[in-house]
Formats: C-alpha cells, sequence, structure tokens
C-alpha cells in the first residue's frame, strides 16, 4: 500500500486531518447516526472558523453560508442531494469534503461516464466462484454504492448526467426505498442509518443526459454559483494554486498574485463576451473557462517558471498554459483569442509583455 505522504493526490480526510480531529473532539451537539460530527461543526469545517479547543478552520469553500447549510441539512435527511452548477464551480470539491466531514472518507465514489452500466452501480459478479458454486454473497462484487449502503455512509456519483439515462434510474428504487433487491440470491440490501447519495452535475458540457422527472424528485437540488466578483475569484485561485503547488511539492516562487489577478481576468473576459467595464463586446470561447481552469492555468505556470524560468511567474510563464486553456476549437476559439489581443490586451496599461508572449506562442 502506499504511504500517504507518497500519494500523488490525497484525500480531503488526509489532508485535514488534524482540523477534522479538532472540530470532532470538541462537537459535544447532537449528530445524526453514524456522522463523524454535527451538521454545525460540518459546516464550520466547509466554510472555516474555529474549533471549540481554538484550532483553526480553514475554508474549503468561498460563497453563500444558506447553500452549505441547506446542503448539510439534506443529508442530514433521507433525501440525496445533487449539487449543480457550472464547470468549476467546486461541485467536486464540496462534494468531498461532505462526504470527508461527514463519513470520515471520501472514497465511497462513482465517476459516472457515458460507458458507466448498471453493474458498476449496483453490483457485479466474480464468474469463477459463480460457475464454481452458483450465486452467493461471495460471489458478489461489491460496488462503492453497496459498500456505502453497508456502512452507513456517503456515497459521492460525480458527473451524474455523463452517465446514461437508464442507468441513472437504476437509483431510483435505492433513493426511494434504501434498499438495492439482488434478485440472484431473492434477497436485498438494505441501506444503514447514516447512508446517502452526492451527486454532481453540470448542463453546459457536451455529452450530458438529463435527468428523468422520477429522479430528480428524488434530490434536493443545491445550485453552487460562479464566484459573483473578480476578487472573490481570484481570492480562490490564489488559495487553490498554493495549496496544490505545495501538494505537489513544487519548487517555492516569489509571490504571483499580480499574474494570478490577469488570469482571472482574461477568463472572466472572455467567458462573459465583454470587458470587465462593459465598455467592449467579445467574442466568447467554445470552453467553460472556468475557476478549476484558471487555477489549473496558476499552477502550470509556476511549475514552468519554477523549472524552466527564474522562479517567477511571468508573461512567458503564463502564455502557453493560457493558450492551452482558452483554444478548445482551433477555429472558434483562435478568433476569439486574436480579436480579445487586439481589442483589449494590446491597449490595456500594464499587459503589453502578456500580449507579446502570447502572440509568440500562437
Amino acid at each position: 500500500m502506499i504511504e500517504t505522504n507518497e500519494k500523488l493526490r490525497r484525500g480531503a480526510e488526509e489532508i485535514y486531518a488534524e482540523e477534522l480531529e479538532a472540530l470532532t473532539k470538541g462537537d459535544a451537539r447532537p449528530r445524526p447516526e453514524n456522522w463523524r460530527m454535527s451538521p454545525q461543526a460540518v459546516v464550520t469545517y466547509v466554510l472555516g472558523g474555529k474549533a471549540t479547543d481554538g484550532t483553526l478552520i480553514s475554508a474549503k469553500y468561498v460563497g453563500n453560508r444558506r447553500l452549505i447549510e441547506t446542503a448539510v441539512a439534506t443529508l442530514a435527511t433521507d433525501r440525496a442531494l445533487l449539487l449543480l452548477g457550472l464547470p468549476g464551480t467546486a461541485k467536486s470539491w464540496v462534494s468531498e469534503h461532505l462526504a470527508a466531514a461527514i463519513s470520515g472518507s471520501s472514497q465511497r465514489m462513482i465517476q459516472c461516464t457515458a460507458g458507466t452500466d448498471e453493474n458498476q452501480i449496483r453490483y457485479g459478479w466474480n464468474y469463477a466462484l459463480l460457475l464454481a458454486k452458483g450465486p452467493s454473497r461471495e460471489a458478489m462484487v461489491k460496488t462503492p454504492l453497496t459498500r456505502a449502503m453497508e456502512e452507513g455512509t456517503i456515497l459521492r456519483l460525480e458527473e451524474l448526467t455523463r452517465m446514461g439515462s437508464d442507468v441513472q434510474d437504476t437509483l431510483i428504487t435505492i433513493l426511494s426505498e434504501k434498499t438495492l433487491p439482488v434478485p440472484e440470491l431473492d434477497t436485498a440490501i438494505d441501506a444503514r442509518r447514516g447512508f446517502n447519495v452526492i451527486a454532481t452535475a453540470n448542463n453546459r458540457d457536451k455529452g450530458v443526459n438529463d435527468l428523468s422527472s422520477a429522479l430528480k424528485r428524488r434530490f434536493n437540488v443545491v445550485v453552487l454559483p460562479s464566484p459573483a466578483t473578480l476578487e472573490e475569484e481570484t481570492g480562490i485561485v490564489l488559495k487553490r494554486v498554493q495549496e496544490m503547488g505545495t501538494n505537489l511539492s513544487l519548487p517555492p516562487i516569489q509571490p504571483a498574485d499580480k499574474e494570478m489577478v490577469r488570469i482571472v481576468t482574461l477568463f472572466r473576459e472572455l467567458r462573459e463576451g465583454k470587458t470587465l467595464n462593459g465598455k467592449t463586446k467579445l467574442k466568447t470561447s467554445s470552453g467553460s473557462l472556468s475557476t478549476a481552469e484558471a487555477i489549473s492555468v496558476g499552477v502550470s505556470a509556476w511549475a514552468s517558471a519554477a523549472h524552466f524560468g527564474d522562479g517567477v511567474i511571468d508573461a512567458e510563464s503564463l502564455a502557453s498554459n493560457l493558450v492551452g486553456a482558452v483554444i478548445k476549437d482551433p477555429v472558434q476559439d483562435t478568433v476569439a483569442l486574436e480579436e480579445y489581443l487586439e481589442a483589449v490586451v494590446r491597449t490595456r496599461d500594464g499587459w503589453s509583455d502578456l500580449y507579446r508572449a502570447i502572440r509568440e506562442v500562437l
């Protein structure tokens, strides 16, 4: 087994183990059965604050407190939670942290894709045992769903709408009756108290499948909005770039607040089809240009500056990463970026170096 400090990516329950322990130890408030902490402590863990022993709890999500309270209150009932929003609005991030705080693990997760079939949701079979002994509990291959039901923990379904509609509807009985029939054994797997489902979905990307009305009724929907202001989005990007760069053990570099502002500004303007002051209309990119992608550009620029530059994120280390993030459609997005460079970047004070660097890449 890989040691924790050797993992490329650690789960939230590992990274924030001290915060989770501090909140759990000092939490005397009522908690739902099989929850590691009370709903109030879960909200504190996600939004930040202080544990009763004074331990500082970092903010994992920057946004409307009421949305997180609604999400946690939903999970305290028998109703499933659907986190809905545009790409990059921290749906998966929030889902992971909610599962870590409530169940102590975020690992009961199914990544939904067009190729996900019913057996990957419900259960499968070890065919060697099946042929040798026939259907039995020993021959059953449990999925994260069946394990979460037996343990009374949270199951995460990532990108639910990527999965085919017929496979999605496999969940209806489970969410309604909290039981999974196993007709081959003439039995069923019943969910323990504490079991619930957090699903994430967006309706902007191509290849999504609408949820049936029957399945929608089984979820309480919480819509996570995009950051409202440039300052809010920049703060999120700065925080996550620092966390990710540190976790990846990238060489230290000088603070790059100014460059992160330029990344976020460029993304917001191309995403919204106008400059921040609203004076210039622009062509939009075919991609989402989300906050998550801005974070990715920041981390990649850090790696470029640290390994191939002088330890300072500058226009050169940004340029190729920005172009790669913006141009998803070689025709439409190149036209949009060309127009943006000439109409905005070339004439904006302090951006001439970025104009030249991007021009060299295009």
